[in-house]
Parts: C-alpha cells; structure tokens; sequence
C-alpha cells in the first residue's frame, strides 16, 4: 500500500471542501445505471446503492388505483411481536436482528428438500413490484410496493407430494435480540400456514423487498410472506423453514386465542373480530373510514378457493 506523505500531494488531489461537504446529495442525483455499477464507487457510494433491488420489473398482478404510503408510515408503524408490542417499537428494536448470512429449509413432504440462502431465492425467479392493500386485523391498512414472486415458484422447485395438503412456515427466534415470549405475549418462534392450494395461488408472495430496496429488519427481513387477501399477521416475517405436511398446521394467534383468530383469517367485513367490528378500516395516514371489501377487494382472483365453505365458520 503506497502511504504518501503531505509533501507529496499536489492541489489536484485534495478533495473541493464544498464537493466534500455534499457528496450524499452529489450520489443520491446519480443516474440509477451509474448505482448499478457501485463498484466504482466509493465505500460511501456502495453503502448508498447497497439496499437496492436489482432488475425489478412491475408485475400485472400490481393492484391498479390505489394510493401507495409513504415508505416512513409503512416502516414505522409495524407488528412484530418478537420486537416490541406497540406499533412504534419494532423500528428501533428490530435493527439489531442479524439477516445475513440466511437459510431457509424447504422441507416435508416434498421429493426435493433445500437449505436456501438469500442468494439463492434471489435468483429462484425473477423480482417483480407488485402494489398491494394490506389489511390488519386491528382496523387499519396500508397500500404498498412490494418486491418478490409467487411463493408457487419456490415451491415448485421443491416438488410437493401428493401427501402435501398444507403448507407450514416458521419465522426466526433469536432470544439474543428478541423479546421473550413473556414479553411478547405469544408463543415463539413464530408460526404461520396456509393451505397448499392458496400457498400456490399466484398472488400470494415471497417477499424480499418493499419501496425497490430490500425489507428492513422491522418489516420482515430478508424474507417474508405476503397474503393480500388475508389479515396482516397471515403474512409471517423473516422466514427461516417451509414445511409441507398432510395436516393443517398450528398458527401462533390460532394458539393464543382460536375464539379471536381462525387458521384461514381471509378479510370479510361481515365477521367481526369479538371486540371490534370489522365492516371499516381506516388508511394510515388517513382520519377517515372506508367500507372494508371481501377478501380485502381480491375476491375476483381468490373465492374459487373457498366455493362451498362456511365462511363464518371457518374464518
């Protein structure tokens, strides 16, 4: 390494006080093909570009005429249990979560198990936006761009056998940074499942970003589910097991309180939650109310899956 001396140093070579002074906006104005390329950047420039998804193409399954929040709403108002249970705790105590290195385990009743790591899911299919309303069991709901592809992609490559009925996922339990399940009210880890039919249906999505950059700790990172036609705490975070099995599987808020929290939790304005109705939600960000729709206004893609269910009953 060549170390020159002051003596050594020409006019040329010292850095304008004034470019010094404003490089973040002088890199925050580059063109994004220049980021794209941070390797010819300096450290400051490569930590800039670093969170940004690569090749995101929109997808026709982006829902047309909504609104998007803003990015600081959506990444400062968030439930996750396992840092903190208020809305405004998991944006602080979540960046301690450690997402790289990764694994997820695709694994059960498939003919190909897989360990996973985010490089790997990166590259399984191609990374579309896709604009989603998200609706939350506790009354309120967001619009917002997500980044990823058809959970279907994944577990295609899997090859699920003809034992599989259902589809169980397991998110990420790190006591070292995590609440304790006495803090956080609920047991831990945290589990989710769907079954396999609506885990294949193409608008359920394997998450790895939001807003065109990779998720933040507090919004599920590195990897997550995203169920728009479901209540919020369907779409579990920061994924770290795949379980295909013949049984419907055990659900966290299932357990903590099955008269409260049925294992399908599709948005219907006609079932209200026992303490709460659920026939209006309102917007973050907004004062108003609006009429909550039937499968959160996804009904079109999705009722055939539930032709001839009671959906009171199973809710």
């Amino acid at each position: 390494m060549l170390i020159r001396k002051p003596t050594d140093l020409r006019d040329s070579d010292i850095t304008p006080k004034e470019l010094y002074f404003n490089r973040r906006a002088f890199l925050a104005g580059l063109p994004a093909a220049v980021l794209a390329g941070r390797e010819l950047l300096s450290p400051s420039g490569r930590a800039l570009a670093a969170n940004a998804i690569p090749n995101l193409v929109k997808s026709p399954l982006s829902t047309t005429g909504e609104t998007v929040n803003s990015k600081e709403d959506v990444t400062h108002y968030n439930n996750y249990y396992e840092f903190g249970t208020r809305p405004e705790q998991p944006a602080k105590l979540a960046q301690r979560l450690k997402t790289s290195p990764w694994t997820v385990s695709i694994e059960g009743d498939v003919q190909k198990p897989m360990k996973l790591s985010m490089d790997d899911i990166m590259r399984a299919a191609p990374i579309e936006e896709r604009i989603y309303r998200h609706r939350c069991v506790e009354g309120w709901s967001i619009v917002v761009p997500w980044a990823g592809y058809s959970l279907s992609e994944l577990l295609n490559k899997a090859k699920p056998t003809a034992k599989a009925k259902y589809v169980a996922f397991q998110s990420l339990y790190d006591r070292s940074v995590m609440w304790s399940p006495e803090q956080a009210g609920i047991e831990l880890p945290y589990v989710e499942g769907l079954r396999l039919d609506e885990a294949m249906h193409p608008l359920a999505l394997l998450c790895v970003g939001m807003y065109g950059e990779t998720l933040p700790p507090q919004d599920g990172a590195p990897v997550r589910i995203i169920l728009p036609w479901k209540y919020g705490f369907k779409s579990i975070k920061s994924i770290v097991k795949i379980k295909l099995v013949a049984k419907e599987p055990p659900i966290t808020w299932n357990i903590y309180n099955p008269s409260e929290y049925g294992f399908y939790s599709n948005v219907n304005p006609e079932v209200d939650h026992p303490r709460w109705s659920q026939a209006t939600e309102r917007r973050l960000g907004e004062f108003r109310r609006r009429p909550t729709l039937m499968f959160n206004g996804y009904g079109s893609q999705v009722a055939r899956l539930y032709e001839g269910m009671d959906l009171r009953k199973y809710y």
